[in-house]
């Protein structure tokens, strides 16, 4: 009787488990993973506020990692060291349209700390939307710091500005209204190569690779670019997807790992980042 209660609980937290996961993530769970609850050392203690993850192919030996649930994720918020002006910014996009393209605090916190650690005084963002990024980054840049923010709507812009003029950065950001490649053109023209820091890509999918060869040019050896949205709500795993941007997505992913010119390291979280440092 206790050994059919126990597996009752297993299939239970699983299946309520798998349905939150999927949910959360916009990405049924596949066959590749199996999941199984967390374990505390007491007990027969389990947990549904996250699972453990197995690569199906033997030559990973199984490697167990942790999947991101709802209330894990709401733990991970807690200890994240948002800024006020950033909390007021986030909260005003989340009533805007297109709120979704907005990058998650944990995100931001990331790309602050990067640019600290890599000592930036020049960055540039590519996609700037409302400015949440760009605004973090802005932050943490020294006084003679310059961030280039390049962004098409002109709407998402005036809300940007807004921000940087209440967070005292409107001096460190030079806003670039257009198509981003053409802006990134621009720099190279005016003799910018090998100039910045450190870059943020958040813009048109499609347009990955273009942004990237461009930012390659204006990037220092041992400069850092950031893409974000790099697992695209898993779809990229999920070789039934086959939509324009997952595909290009994919097909960046692909390039970016056989590039000999950077480093890179693939970081779960938000949509997924891609860590890139020029060789």
């Amino acid at each position: 009787m206790a050994s059919s209660l126990v597996a009752n609980r297993f299939a239970f937290v699983l299946l309520k488990t798998e349905k939150t996961v999927a949910k959360f993530h916009s990405f049924p769970l596949s066959e590749r993973l199996r999941l199984r609850p967390c374990k505390f050392k007491t007990k027969n203690q389990f947990t549904t506020n996250c699972c453990v993850s197995s690569a199906h192919d033997e030559k990973y030996s199984n490697k167990q990692v942790i999947s991101v649930t709802p209330p894990l994720y709401d733990y991970i918020l807690r200890n994240v060291r948002e800024p006020e002006i950033l909390r007021q910014l986030r909260e005003e996009t989340a009533g805007m349209r297109g709120s979704q393209m907005q990058v998650s605090p944990d995100q931001a916190q990331l790309l602050a700390m990067l640019v600290q650690i890599l000592g930036a005084q020049r960055c540039i963002e590519v996609g700037v939307y409302t400015g949440y990024s760009s605004l973090a980054i802005a932050l943490v840049l020294p006084e003679s710091g310059c961030l280039v923010a390049c962004e098409r709507d002109a709407r998402s812009l005036e809300v940007a500005k807004k921000y940087y003029e209440r967070a005292g950065v409107s001096h460190k950001v030079k806003i670039k209204h257009g198509l981003a490649a053409d802006s990134l053109k621009a720099l190279i023209l005016n003799g910018e190569a090998s100039s910045y820091d450190f870059a943020f890509v958040d813009a048109e999918k499609r347009m990955y690779q273009e942004y990237f060869e461009l930012l390659l040019q204006l990037i220092r050896v041992g400069g850092i670019i950031v893409i974000d949205n790099v697992l695209w709500h898993g779809k990229v795993a999920d070789q039934m997807v086959n939509d324009a941007k997952t595909i290009s997505i994919r097909n960046f992913n692909k390039n970016l790992m056989e590039d000999e010119r950077v480093s890179i390291s693939m970081v779960p979280i938000g949509d997924g980042m891609t860590i890139c440092q020029k060789r």
